[in-house]
């Protein structure tokens, strides 16, 4: 993959993309499925030529990079009037931080990949948003990365975040979320990139959305 800023723009609004729909699920109790689906299936795609690829194309990520605009923008309120959410923000940081950690990390990475393996396997039987999958996209979260520590706390309503199905479908999403950090780095991404593109990286997004629009 290039290091260049288109990529670690789409990179970055993926997994802001992967946080909006766990936000969505702690505090609404359900979660776009489109959203859904692209960022699950996002984790077991291999073998692709761009990273757009990944996520089916550009169109697939038009929350992400709606989120990304909010997040790395100056204000405090996004422009239908809401107040910020930095909770999306936290969890986008976390994300990085952890996939940083996996990478030193090796015997971890390698169950992850094992797992996902078997989840490529399962595909042949099950669509990816099948409880089944999500299941096991769940447990290998809990196998790799929630041993690196410390743990995301998520951050809703409790009614919501109690039940066992959400909780799954969480777990399901930073790992997605994990996935897109790896490729953040793959395209280049650091913590300085973050800092000294992020005008850049808010342009370019604003291009990607334009291109969305007008095909």
């Amino acid at each position: 993959m290039e290091k260049n800023t288109d990529n670690r723009t789409i990179a970055l609004a993926a997994l802001f993309q992967c946080v909006e729909g766990v936000r969505q699920i702690a505090h609404d109790g359900n979660v776009d499925q489109a959203l859904f689906t692209t960022c699950l299936q996002s984790v077991v795609t291999d073998n692709t030529d761009t990273i757009q690829d990944i996520y089916g194309g550009l169109e697939k990520l038009q929350t992400g990079f709606k989120v990304l605009l909010f997040q790395l923008g100056s204000g405090q309120m996004t422009p239908d009037g809401k107040q910020k959410n930095m909770e999306t923000t936290r969890y986008a940081i976390n994300l990085l931080h952890l996939e940083k950690k996996l990478d030193s990390h090796p015997e971890l990475f390698e169950i992850l990949l094992n797992g996902i393996e078997d989840v490529q396997r399962q595909l042949k039987h099950f669509a990816v948003t099948d409880e089944t999958i999500i299941s096991r996209l769940a447990d290998i979260y809990a196998e790799t990365i929630s041993k690196l520590g410390p743990r995301i706390m998520v951050k809703g309503d409790q009614g919501h975040l109690g039940k066992k199905e959400n909780a799954a479908k969480i777990r399901a999403l930073l790992l997605s979320g994990i996935r897109a950090a790896l490729l953040w780095r793959q395209a280049g991404g650091s913590r300085w990139k973050l800092l000294l593109e992020r005008g850049k990286m808010q342009r370019t997004a604003n291009d990607f959305l334009e291109l969305i629009r007008h095909g």
